[in-house]
């Protein structure tokens, strides 16, 4: 099987959301799609060692904030690296309540869930939700995981159910919090102590050379 075949498929980027007992939560999500019109449906594909896994499930709602070309790229990384049972997420970002629902302001469109089904895989929980909201709120173009890939140069997390392990270029500074590979003109060892992974945000200092 070559799994390079995966890559033909299309898939956005997504902030999947919901409340722990009134706590906002989520995290990063590449695999959502739209599965009827009328009732609109959606479902999303979330790792069950994801904590917004069990917050859906306990909330029976959700939300998909999706990113565009635009959005802060350190929001991948701070809801797809981070663990919600731990972190406060929202702490750093703008967001706001929609039809009930946590949404990311920097995002161009959002739509808000009642979960009215799932489907469980040994890794994932398929959650399909009966749209209850839905706005476009910028004319901003919608990030695409190549685009993600390609453009800002990210690294697929462990949990995503899109994830392939690959080999590292043996030199290569590597983000131990997100895997962005640093590829800058400027050597590594050169950037300022204040410099930052653009992807997560982590400081210089969690890098690690391969």
């Amino acid at each position: 099987m070559d799994p390079k075949a995966f890559h033909t498929l299309s898939y956005g980027v997504y902030v999947v959301s919901s409340w722990d007992n009134g706590r906002p939560t989520g995290c990063t999500a590449n695999c959502a799609a739209q599965i009827t019109s009328s009732p609109a449906t959606v479902m999303v594909s979330i790792n069950k060692d994801n904590y917004t896994n069990k917050c859906i499930a306990d909330c029976g709602h959700f939300s998909l904030s999706v990113l565009s070309e635009n959005s802060d790229p350190s929001i991948i990384g701070t809801f797809g690296f981070r663990s919600g049972r731990d972190t406060d997420k929202f702490e750093n970002v703008a967001w706001q309540v929609r039809d009930a629902l946590p949404v990311l302001s920097d995002s161009c469109a959002y739509i808000v869930c009642r979960v009215i089904g799932t489907m469980d895989t040994p890794t994932h929980t398929v959650f399909l939700g009966e749209v209850t909201g839905a706005e476009k709120t910028s004319e901003n173009t919608p990030m695409t995981y190549a685009y993600y890939h390609n453009v800002i140069k990210g690294k697929t997390a462990k949990n995503a159910p899109t994830y392939i392990a690959q080999e590292t270029e043996a030199g290569k500074y590597i983000c131990s919090v997100c895997g962005y590979e640093y590829s800058g003109n400027i050597p590594f060892e050169q950037l300022p102590d204040d410099w930052r992974c653009p992807v997560c945000g982590q400081p210089k200092s969690v890098f690690r050379k391969k």
